[in-house]
């Protein structure tokens, strides 16, 4: 049986997701010609692309959340900057 526990997929590099389901559903695709019917076999292999797919998802969620703060972050420290400097020259006049 193919057993991928979530805590496995997470650990995986990216590269090594996308090999594994590329295997997973190769596999998926040879049962299903053999097999008439879905067996445990068949639904196993299901639930391990799910969560390698789910894994693949939440990482790429992360890594834009991670961007869209990084850029909220420079931007709000360039407008700070921004009000400083025009409240300095406003004190000059």
């Amino acid at each position: 049986m193919v057993l991928i526990r979530a805590k496995d997929a997470a650990k995986m590099t990216q590269k090594e997701r996308e090999e594994k389901l590329k295997d997973l559903r190769m596999e998926l695709v040879r049962g299903s010609v053999t097999a008439n019917r879905a067996n445990a076999k068949t639904k196993e292999i299901k639930r391990a692309i799910s969560r390698l797919m789910t894994c693949q998802e939440s990482s790429s969620r992360k890594r834009i959340l991670e961007h869209a703060q990084e850029t909220k972050k420079s931007a709000s420290a360039g407008f700070s900057t921004f009000n400083k400097s025009s409240k300095e020259a406003l004190n000059k006049k």
